[in-house]
């Protein structure tokens, strides 16, 4: 195991600090950004207008802004809460917003806008006559969704993902400025002690490339997946 001075093993466990905090952030802005294309593709006015609100928010607000907002502010709103509910009803609660939470569910929130309209582009390019045709096959919605539109959703949204994930990746540093010992932390606590900002940084800098070389070739494996068939039937197209 590589020593550096004694920081090596607290590096470590900053970097699976970060895997966490990316892989559970990427969870939920998936989820959510199902949420959003679906309300923005919704004929329901309310709800394209809040899927609407909510992407045009993450887009004008720094993402720095958003998580210390989130951080400071969102335990300021659960105390008013828990104290509005000990004075109404005696009941003594306390809930702890604590670093990793937070920044998980910044990190998701900010991005979930951004696969909202990933996920809305690979939706519209879906051709509708081959989910007429599934209808008029007998199909029903959720079999339509599961065999037709969901496999080549994925086909058009996957370079999207892929692009959103890197991005989000790079992200998960903001969370060493609310306080996670989160590698990026870690690495500049351990250059402040030791006044070697290389022997720490470019460990760090490797680290991230490492999970970006490895996401790339799993996000080149699901399009290899989900392509399947489309390239043959682009040649005949030719």
């Amino acid at each position: 195991m590589i020593d550096l001075q004694g920081y090596g093993p607290r590096l470590l466990e900053g970097a699976l600090v970060t895997v966490e905090v990316a892989v559970l952030s990427l969870l939920l802005a998936l989820v959510l950004g199902l949420l959003t294309a679906s309300a923005k593709l919704s004929r329901h006015r309310l709800l394209h207008r809040i899927a609407t609100l909510y992407t045009t928010l993450i887009r004008g607000v720094p993402d720095l802004v958003l998580m210390l907002l989130l951080f400071f502010g969102g335990q300021m709103g659960v105390n008013a809460i828990t104290d509005w509910l000990y004075y109404q009803f005696d009941v003594d609660i306390f809930i702890n917003i604590n670093e990793f939470v937070a920044g998980v569910v910044t990190i998701g929130f900010i991005f979930g806008a951004y696969m909202g309209e990933t996920f809305r582009g690979a939706f519209l390019a879906v051709d509708s006559g081959q989910l007429e045709a599934g209808r008029a096959y007998g199909m029903s919605s959720r079999l339509i969704f599961r065999r037709i539109q969901f496999p080549q959703m994925m086909r058009h949204a996957l370079p999207g993902l892929g692009n959103n994930w890197m991005v989000l990746l790079k992200t998960t540093a903001l969370v060493s400025v609310i306080g996670l010992s989160d590698m990026v932390r870690i690495a500049a606590e351990a250059t402040k002690a030791t006044h070697e900002p290389f022997l720490f940084m470019i460990p760090v800098a490797v680290i991230y490339l490492l999970i970006a070389s490895v996401s790339e070739w799993g996000v080149a494996r699901l399009q290899k997946r989900y392509n399947v068939g489309f390239g043959e039937a682009d040649e005949w197209n030719n």
